[in-house]
């Protein structure tokens, strides 16, 4: 699993790290950071899966560009950004670092390596000196034996990490951890789920998209018992969330060849009179909350999924629903989940067992980005003792002790 990436000039930050747990809360207020961590995050998963570097930043055909695309991916007055990434794999912590040089038109990797983390680190892969006039970058693979090792021309467009997986290494042990750690970082799947988006038919998928649109598909595709399994979990935690009685969830195959998919409901206002429903007439805060379920019920294990404004659209009543939810299939599927919020609500359902769990997004004096563990902040004992967590962060007594960090 992951368990840490640092940002080292990465947008608005200069260095700080993101602790990731089974479930992760991110706060923080408008323009603090948090969608600037995400982005690394999804810059990860895909050049992990092989997109090249600069199409990972500025986007093409297939993938949309990272918010503010090439021109901001480097913090001002930097020309490089480094990232990070602790894994952990058969109970040990492997490193993996990536250098990424950027021009107007070009972003290549300077440097890259896996090594095995501890006070004796073992090198799986690393980079030698670079020319950067050339488009290649010699890297040097371990065999396990002192002084030797596999050498390798590799384009620098593309992670190294990435073509590792294809390359023919002696060391099988090597070739195993490199595959693990790169299917790690490639199943980092990031949602923003857009309910308008979700209303229409989908064709049937094997992964969920990451604006949800296409739940119905995905759901529709499972075989039939798994899709049963499923679908009674949806409606047995969305029953929790409106008003009305919920009796079912489901989605049907639909069109002369059966490759599109309908998701649809069963609503019970009172005993004898119900309806149902297709996407068309859910409302907005149903389909955000059958697609974050969808997507915890259909992500493959150990990996990281991360959830932005996870309660957008959410009645704060529903709140500690929503975070049992999260805890609950997370543990059942082995994946963590990491998610952004701005609402009281849902640090007040989190509870102060959560605080170990909670990072703040805030800028500091010089407006570079920090990533501060709620509870490494100093007045934090005193603060909790006038105040729930909501209540604080809803009144800004967190940015204002933060503010406060190393003055007497």
């Amino acid at each position: 699993m992951i368990k840490s990436v640092i940002l080292k000039n990465w947008k608005s930050y200069e260095e700080s790290t993101l602790y990731i747990d089974p479930l992760t809360i991110v706060i923080g207020m408008n323009s603090s950071g948090k969608s600037n961590a995400v982005d690394a995050l999804i810059f990860l998963s895909r050049i992990a899966g092989g997109a090249g570097i600069f199409q990972a930043i500025a986007g093409d055909v297939s993938l949309s560009p990272l918010r503010g695309g090439i021109d901001w991916v480097c913090r001002k007055g930097t020309r490089c950004f480094t990232l990070d990434v602790l894994v952990e794999y058969k109970g040990t912590d492997y490193g993996y670092s990536i250098t990424i040089e950027v021009g107007t038109a070009r972003a290549l990797v300077s440097e890259e390596k896996l090594f095995r983390s501890g006070s004796k680190q073992q090198r799986i892969f690393y980079t030698g000196l670079l020319d950067n006039e050339l488009m290649n970058i010699p890297v040097y693979f371990s065999t396990g034996k002192q002084g030797k090792g596999q050498h390798f021309e590799l384009n620098r467009n593309t992670s190294i990490l990435f073509q590792g997986k294809s390359l023919a290494l002696k060391r099988k042990e090597s070739a195993e951890i490199i595959n693990n750690v790169a299917e790690q970082m490639k199943g980092i799947f990031v949602l923003d789920p857009i309910p308008n988006h979700m209303r229409d038919y989908s064709t049937l998928a094997e992964r969920l998209s990451s604006d949800g649109s296409n739940i119905a598909g995905v759901l529709a595709a499972l075989d039939d018992d798994r899709r049963r399994e499923i679908q009674e979990k949806l409606t047995a935690y969305l029953r929790e969330i409106p008003e009305k009685d919920i009796e079912g969830v489901w989605t049907e195959r639909i069109g002369k060849f059966n490759t599109d998919a309908m998701l649809y409901c069963k609503e019970v206002w009172y005993e004898g009179d119900d309806c149902v429903v297709d996407a068309r007439g859910m409302s907005d805060g149903t389909l955000r909350f059958l697609a974050i379920m969808a997507a915890m019920l259909t992500s493959e294990a150990d990996n990281l999924i991360v959830i932005e404004e996870v309660d957008n659209g959410m009645h704060p009543s529903r709140a500690k629903i929503l975070v049992n939810m999260l805890k609950e299939l997370g543990r059942e599927r082995n994946t963590d989940v990491l998610v952004t919020t701005h609402n009281p609500a849902l640090l007040d359902a989190a509870g102060t067992p959560m605080i170990p769990f909670i990072t703040v997004a805030h800028r500091d004096e010089k407006g570079k980005s920090q990533l501060t563990l709620l509870e490494d902040i100093r007045d934090l004992p005193k603060m909790i003792a006038a105040g729930n967590i909501g209540e604080l962060a809803a009144n800004g007594r967190i940015e204002e002790a933060l503010a406060r960090k190393g003055k007497p």
